[in-house]
């Protein structure tokens, strides 16, 4: 009770952490392959959440389980284009065997919010619903509509979810322009004067991708020249060993131009590892968006010790930067040799845009409001999100899920790793940006 005698309300503060853990307690194991336990369950606790405070929301299940949350907020000038808030509420597998605390229980630690889905993505999501909630409890209207969406499917690159949503129900996104969703507006520290905050304007495209070889089958024990697991395990060695040439994007220039004025020094993109090195956790993000990359990630082939199998095959997730899309398949097929036969698994485009406008005036305010050491800056994922998806609706996407990180955190290592975790303090902060962002907006 409040020194008045009435009861304080519930903010969007105070109820963010309990948001997050009840997500993260919400298996939504995403395999790939609908055998998980899909992320009905998830919706259904996110539309509940919307409708306490008088949102209309809808769930669309594109496959038996595999359902997201839709909701459209008024604003108060809904002649103006509107702005998109997204997040995904699937999650990769994890085994609790190798966890500290369990990956879905939502475990307080450490001043931390454990589990899988605390960075990638359940903490915007509870953000989102936090501020939201917050904002229609007290009647603040945001200036413009505003449209939510609880995404399936992000993990096997959205055919379920937002990729569904775009091609089925392009309605639902009428008027919007632009958006802000995931792995942005995190905080590097560089010092106690200046934290860089790191908004996502570029990622590159995919190309997940099935190899095979052809041989001759035939008995282990013969001499044997034409055999598919040789000649696809040299292909296939020949590409996780290559090296691909540098390209600095746009995206990418600008980064490096505002980490090496942080820094005080020049940073040359052709010698980067001294840089990288200082970098700490955030340097597996950065480096892999100097290059084009393909990494091996699975192998098969034959049925029996004795039997030389007909067939190998080999799986590749391969990315490329903007702009270089035809360069990289150019490589791969040199690489690869013309034994060797590619089809993709699943491709998308590399997105990128400028790092200018209102929105980013907007949230750049916004987390100076909050901290004053930081200075937002623009960089480019090396991985991909819903936002190739919204893209083809022509609607602009910024990854900006603010967090106010503690410098020792790897949050890199967070994303698909294990004991993954988020700072209580950071789910709290950045309830306090998205609201002054997107009264700013």
């Amino acid at each position: 009770m409040s020194e008045t005698g009435t009861a304080r309300s519930v903010t969007g503060e105070d109820e963010v952490v309990d948001l997050c853990r009840e997500l993260i307690r919400i298996d939504t194991s995403n395999y790939g392959d609908h055998s998980g336990p899909g992320e009905r369950k998830a919706a259904e606790y996110v539309a509940e959440k919307l409708a306490e405070v008088g949102l209309e929301p809808k769930i669309f299940e594109s496959h038996p389980g595999r359902a997201s949350t839709v909701a459209r907020i008024e604003g108060e000038d809904p002649s103006r284009p509107a702005l998109l808030i997204h997040g995904h509420t699937d999650v990769v597998p994890a085994n609790a065997d190798d966890w500290t605390h369990h990956p879905f229980s939502g475990e307080i630690a450490d001043g931390c919010v454990w589990g899988r889905g605390a960075v990638d993505m359940k903490d915007m999501d509870a953000m989102t619903l936090a501020v939201v909630r917050d904002r229609l409890r007290s009647g603040r209207r945001p200036p413009r509509d505003i449209v939510l969406a609880f995404l399936a499917d992000e993990e096997a690159g959205g055919t379920y979810g937002a990729r569904y949503l775009v091609d089925n129900h392009p309605d639902l996104f009428e008027g919007v322009t632009e958006a802000i969703s995931e792995v942005g507006g995190f905080s590097f520290t560089v010092s106690e004067q200046r934290r860089l905050y790191l908004i996502q304007t570029a990622e590159k495209g995919m190309h997940w991708m099935k190899l095979t070889v052809a041989g001759t089958a035939g008995h282990g024990s013969m001499i044997h020249r034409d055999n598919a697991i040789t000649e696809l395990s040299e292909a296939v060695a020949r590409l996780g060993r290559h090296t691909f040439p540098v390209r600095v994007t746009k995206t990418t220039r600008a980064f490096l131009d505002e980490l090496g004025d942080a820094l005080g020094t020049e940073l040359d993109p052709e010698n980067m590892e001294g840089t990288l090195a200082k970098l700490g956790g955030i340097a597996k993000l950065i480096g892999a968006t100097l290059s084009n990359t393909a990494n091996p990630t699975q192998l098969g082939a034959g049925y029996k010790v004795n039997v030389i199998p007909g067939e190998a095959t080999a799986h590749v997730d391969g990315r490329f930067l903007p702009g270089h899309e035809e360069e990289f398949l150019a490589d791969l097929d040199r690489i690869l040799g013309p034994k060797v036969r590619r089809e993709d698994v699943h491709s998308d485009k590399a997105v990128e845009t400028t790092f200018d406008g209102a929105l980013v005036d907007a949230m750049q305010s916004a987390l100076v409001a909050e901290d004053p050491a930081a200075k937002a800056i623009p960089y480019m994922l090396s991985g991909g999100t819903d936002a190739k998806s919204f893209d083809d609706l022509g609607i602009r996407g910024f990854g900006f899920a603010p967090l106010k990180l503690p410098p020792e955190l790897d949050f890199a290592g967070m994303f698909h790793g294990v004991d993954e975790r988020v700072p209580v303090e950071g789910l709290q902060f950045g309830v306090r940006v998205l609201d002054r962002f997107i009264d700013a907006s």
